[in-house]
């Protein structure tokens, strides 16, 4: 697991199991989970919602 993933995993409580089948495209977070992710980034649950090119 790579560092970043780390400090997310460490700063939004999220399991690394979880956390990696986040990153894989392997789960679907739950809204608690989007704004713990959000949170844990310092960013609004919006962005990580908002369309992105």
């Amino acid at each position: 697991m790579s560092r970043p993933s780390k400090n997310l995993r460490r700063n939004s409580r999220i399991l690394v199991r979880a956390l990696s089948g986040l990153e894989q495209g392997k789960r679907n977070p739950t809204v608690i989970t989007l704004f713990e992710l959000a949170e844990a980034i310092g960013v609004s649950h919006l962005d990580l919602l908002a369309p992105h090119d």
